[in-house]
């Protein structure tokens, strides 16, 4: 019996990278075309995370299917899309709780989330705390942190406990 790949007698070599001819290949799942589509999905998210998005709508912008678009994200930015507009629109609710001009209610709608229950509970899931403990804690010792350093501070964390300034 023999060991090892088969070789075909007489067939030319294969004109698409293998994982042996391209360094990239394994490592870079998504092509470079796919990352500019894939961005300009994550810049819409970000630009309208208040709105009512659906996947679908999200890629069509990226000029995907829903599932191929699911995918290709996943690998690009290691979340799913929605997982990623989530942790934006949480990332935003926080923000509008520091203010403390609104009531939680009003901040989830804000925010584009249509259930006060989903709301509360990817908060206190992605923070550490409810919305409303969030809001009514003291937030001045970030008051004179730029915003650059503190929204690393302040972001979600889905990887571990939550950082705190």
């Amino acid at each position: 019996m023999r060991k090892g790949p088969r070789r075909f007698a007489g067939r030319a070599p294969s004109p698409f990278p293998t994982a042996e001819s391209s360094p990239h290949a394994i490592l870079d799942p998504v092509n470079r075309e796919d990352l500019v589509r894939l961005r300009q999905a994550r810049d819409r998210m970000n630009r309208e995370y208040a709105e009512p998005l659906d996947m679908a709508s999200i890629a069509r912008t990226a000029l995907m299917s829903p599932g191929h678009f699911q995918r290709s994200f996943r690998a690009a930015y290691g979340e799913t899309p929605y997982s990623y507009l989530m942790t934006r629109r949480i990332e935003r609710a926080k923000a509008l709780l520091r203010r403390g001009d609104l009531s939680v209610t009003e901040v989830c709608m804000a925010v584009g989330c249509t259930s006060l229950g989903s709301f509360s509970s990817r908060f206190t899931e992605l923070v550490g705390e409810t919305p409303s403990a969030y809001r009514a804690r003291s937030h001045e010792a970030g008051a004179v942190i730029p915003s650059c350093v503190a929204r690393t501070f302040t972001r979600p964390n889905r990887a571990g406990p939550p950082l705190r300034p």
